[in-house]
């Protein structure tokens, strides 16, 4: 699988972690990606994230109606945020998240985390300048050239 060998080329070009991951449409491959989070200095430069970015580039769109995901490993809580909102058919992954967390890739605290009421979670969040930000909603609501995702 095309995806397991991005994610061993992550590591053979020490680029980050052991993940690779493709997106294909009728049956061709039009994103590709493997983890660059420490090459990168990007948290976020996830395979997933990076084949999504890839994919949408090439095909000149912000979802992925019609593509499948091909991942090494089940999507951690950030890529399947990715995932739901670029909106693909279906997505395979091959290793689970507990083997994951086997080699020090655990992410069930932040699985955790989204189920804590926000003032209850490990790192402090606030709300602040909600009245000011409600004004750049109420604007988002009423333009009527807007391209809705």
């Amino acid at each position: 699988m095309e995806a397991i060998l991005l994610s061993q080329k992550s590591i053979t070009n020490n680029e980050g972690g052991p993940f690779g991951c493709v997106i294909v449409k009728d049956g061709k491959i039009v994103g590709r990606g493997n983890n660059k989070v420490t090459s990168s200095n990007d948290p976020t430069a996830h395979a997933e994230v990076v084949a999504i970015r890839d994919a949408c580039k090439k095909l000149g769109t912000f979802q992925l109606d019609g593509c499948e995901i091909y991942t090494s490993c089940e999507p951690c809580p950030m890529c399947l945020g990715a995932i739901y909102w670029a909106r693909p058919s279906v997505v395979y992954f091959a290793n689970n998240r507990e083997d994951a967390a086997n080699i020090g890739f655990d992410d069930s605290m932040i699985y955790e985390e989204m189920k804590a009421k926000i003032e209850e979670r490990k790192i402090p969040i606030y709300s602040l300048g909600r009245e000011e930000a409600l004004k750049v909603f109420e604007a988002w609501r009423n333009k009527e050239d807007r391209t809705s995702y």
